[in-house]
């Protein structure tokens, strides 16, 4: 949760690695004689203008693009009747690529904390088309001005998949840059020390947050003298509470992130705002609502009381209908438009070993219900005989078998897995209802059978064959990390967040990670 406050950062470059632009500070434990001592009334850093602007070029020419397109293949060298005289679609175009760039900047879809992670900027791109062309066609129709309807017919559809997808270009660009962390603000987290040392190493793993620690502030930093360590594992210098501002400011930090709750509740977190207004720094507080998606969260102030409703997960009605609509149109085209490479599988598979080219097993699928998983066989016909002799060097932490060189995969399974080709036969699951696009991983019954608590809501929906398991690691990730990313999609899910995972599956998938 974001609170306005500003951001205190050196003006650094989006091309510049925090690691060699500058070195951690030592930061000074003196306290400053008054909470404003300190200060550096500086702006953002310069990586957010810079974006911004990429953004903006890059959003005109998107437009500009689909206008052209529009207008160059569908209307020609037509006019439209403008009061008393006749007028080209250019000038038409114009006025609606003005109209479209206006939106996109009011509905703050460039905004640099949105980029690069969740569905937000997406949402607000398609708010912004709909504003514009909502607009001019109101304009239109106030001025008499008789523009052709398939204009709007066709320049909407095709300006929104432009748009999204230099979007998305740019937001595989923000990803690569993050791993060389570089266009990330600079972060000193507050709080205990346990939360301190949580926050940090889940920051440390996400890099879509944008946020690097930089510095820690431990509120029981007396009891607790150890260091905390960056991804790294190089300790990060502690600022004292009472130096907060001035250590901030040396430390070049550009957001301070609470972690967990303070000692005195909200009357804490105002001063600490009090104490940071003027110098540009950002406040943000990480929100005790784990796995708990921002769009479930509505914030309703109460006579000076923030009350936060958090909307109940549904998993009937109209949305899971369309769910169903949506699985059995993707599973449908899969199918149909993938069948000569399922055959060209299936033949590779019988001609390496004579086996058969499907692996059946038997999986759980939702509410407790035992299903056939259908994938491509990628080991040998006896694997499942082996599989004793292999327990003992097992790399899944948990109830997951995982062996990176396993003997048991064959040479073409081998491909198979490395390009995720094994699983395509389970869009036939899709196709019957057993299974979904999107999902919690499908998981064994000798698994359910152990499951303890709270693990059992990942039964609450139909499995999938990708989720944020899928894009988050897989096969890389621990069996605890596994069930907290699922547990997480059935308590968020939305069809918008499986669209948005379907398409980071496919970039999960070209780049190969964790496959094995």
């Amino acid at each position: 949760m974001h609170v306005p406050a500003a951001s205190t950062s050196s003006s650094r470059s989006p091309g510049e690695s925090p690691e060699v632009s500058r070195e951690r500070p030592e930061v000074s434990r003196d306290a400053p004689k008054s909470p404003r001592d300190g200060r550096r009334a500086v702006g953002p850093p310069e990586w957010h203008a810079r974006i911004q602007l990429y953004l903006t070029v890059s959003d005109a020419l998107a437009v500009a693009a689909s206008l052209a397109i529009v207008q160059t293949f569908w209307l020609g060298a037509a006019e439209v009747r403008l009061g008393w005289i006749n007028v080209d679609y250019t000038l038409i175009g114009c006025a609606v690529g003005l109209i479209w760039m206006f939106f996109l900047a009011v509905t703050r879809s460039r905004q640099p904390r949105i980029l690069a992670v969740g569905v937000l900027e997406y949402q607000r791109v398609l708010n912004a088309t709909l504003l514009a062309f909502g607009t001019t066609a109101i304009l239109a129709y106030l001025g008499q001005v008789a523009v052709s309807r398939g204009y709007f017919l066709l320049a909407l559809p095709l300006g929104v998949v432009v748009l999204l997808a230099t979007r998305w270009g740019w937001r595989q660009y923000l990803d690569r840059a993050r791993r060389r962390r570089q266009y990330v603000d600079h972060a000193l987290v507050l709080g205990t020390h346990a939360d301190v040392s949580n926050r940090v190493a889940e920051l440390g793993r996400s890099r879509a947050a944008g946020l690097m620690p930089v510095a820690v502030c431990v509120l029981d930093g007396e009891e607790r003298p150890d260091a905390i360590a960056d991804r790294d594992g190089r300790p990060l210098p502690r600022v004292p509470r009472e130096g907060l501002v001035a250590g901030a400011a040396s430390a070049a930090v550009d957001v301070v992130v609470v972690a967990g709750e303070m000692a005195s509740g909200r009357d804490d977190v105002r001063r600490l705002g009090w104490d940071l207004e003027g110098t540009h720094t950002e406040l943000v507080l990480a929100s005790s609502l784990v796995d708990i998606a921002g769009p479930r969260l509505h914030l309703r102030p109460v006579e000076g009381l923030p009350l936060v409703h958090v909307t109940l997960p549904q998993f009937t009605g109209a949305t899971y209908v369309l769910k169903r609509l949506l699985d059995i149109a993707l599973s449908l085209t899969a199918v149909v438009v993938l069948s000569p490479v399922l055959l060209a599988i299936a033949l590779a598979i019988r001609l390496e070993d004579r086996g058969p080219a499907f692996f059946r097993q038997v999986r759980v699928g939702a509410n407790g219900a035992p299903f056939t998983m259908l994938k491509f066989r990628s080991m040998r016909v006896d694997a499942e005989k082996v599989l004793a002799e292999l327990q003992a060097q097992d790399e899944g932490a948990g109830l997951l078998f995982k062996m990176k060189d396993d003997p048991r995969v064959t040479r073409v399974g081998r491909v198979l897995r490395k390009l995720s080709l094994d699983e395509l036969p389970q869009f036939l699951n899709v196709l019957g209802g057993s299974m979904s696009v999107v999902g919690p991983r499908p998981p064994l019954p000798s698994e359910v059978a152990a499951y303890e608590g709270d693990v059992s809501r990942r039964l609450l929906i139909k499995p999938g064959i990708t989720g944020l398991w899928q894009v988050s690691g897989r096969s890389d990730l621990s069996w605890e990390e596994s069930v907290r990313l699922d547990l997480a999609y059935v308590e968020n899910w939305s069809i918008t967040g499986d669209l948005a995972l379907i398409a980071r599956t496919v970039v999960t998938v070209l780049r190969r990670e964790g496959a094995y």
